[in-house]
């Protein structure tokens, strides 16, 4: 695989400003950042993305990637952030094909910044498949959320940001394997689909978190990069629950220390026994 040329352009997460509190007090208060990134592909402009900032380069792949405007990664020859004129830039080997065709149909979603679904990806989720022969463990899903609870974020220092982390599922445990946050649940997503491509890594074996809702573009995502496992601490959409038990995904929402509900694809998870009820107090004869 050919190496790309790639900026290392991530913006600073938050930013401090003063803000004056219910007693009068003048405080230092970090808040999130927000930047407006349009994204060129072989000097074409394609959309404008509002994001934190953090991981640029991995959000253009990312996000051409889900919205299936490139196929592979050998696609791509470059990826360039500017920040002076607030865009990124992506060439390709040989131009990306019916360009025109699919970026002329545009589907607004439910994605909080206003996202943007291209052609016909939402008609077309009846051609992706999941792996199958692979589960989670009620221990595992406890773990996962353990770590999360206790990882350092934004959100804890300033908020105003949703978080998606891709996970390890190792029988009872669960590792973080990459965490991104970015003002707009999609573009974490996106963002870390960019990494494991850039990376090489499979999602078939993969858990993915995220603190948002779970519509129909965030299971249709997760089906695209393969991973069978979706939580979150939030709740769910009819037509992410319809998407999920199309694909047959594992879909797990209001997942909270030990609380969590299992939408679909229980066959995936194991549960662990139920504790057997306290013995029964026979009184004295």
């Amino acid at each position: 695989m050919a190496r790309i040329v790639l900026t290392h352009a991530a913006r600073p997460s938050t930013f401090d400003v003063t803000a004056v509190d219910e007693h009068g007090a003048v405080r230092d208060i970090a808040i999130a950042g927000e930047h407006p990134l349009t994204l060129y592909v072989d000097k074409q402009e394609i959309l404008t993305l509002m994001t934190l900032g953090a991981a640029p380069e991995a959000l253009a792949i990312g996000y051409l990637r889900n919205q299936r405007l490139v196929e592979r990664l050998d696609d791509i020859v470059a990826v360039q952030v500017d920040w002076e004129t607030n865009s990124v830039a992506v060439k390709t080997r040989n131009g990306l094909a019916d360009l025109e065709a699919k970026t002329a149909k545009r589907t607004k979603t439910s994605g909080c910044g206003q996202g943007t679904v291209f052609g016909d990806l939402m008609e077309d989720i009846d051609n992706v498949r999941l792996p199958g022969g692979v589960s989670l463990t009620q221990a595992a899903l406890y773990a996962l959320l353990d770590k999360v609870r206790l990882h350092e974020t934004i959100y804890k220092q300033a908020g105003a940001v949703h978080g998606c982390a891709l996970a390890s599922n190792d029988g009872g445990n669960s590792d973080i394997r990459m965490f991104v946050e970015d003002v707009g649940r999609h573009n974490a997503v996106d963002a870390i689909a960019g990494q494991m491509w850039l990376d090489g890594e499979d999602g078939a074996d993969k858990i993915f978190y995220t603190t948002g809702r779970l519509t129909s573009e965030m299971v249709i995502k997760a089906a695209q990069m393969r991973i069978p496992f979706l939580v979150s601490r939030s709740g769910l959409t009819q037509m992410g629950y319809e998407i999920a038990q199309k694909v047959d995904m594992t879909m797990i929402g209001r997942a909270t220390n030990r609380h969590y509900l299992l939408f679909t694809g229980a066959h995936r998870f194991r549960a662990d026994a139920p504790a057997p009820p306290p013995p029964r107090r026979v009184p004295a004869t």
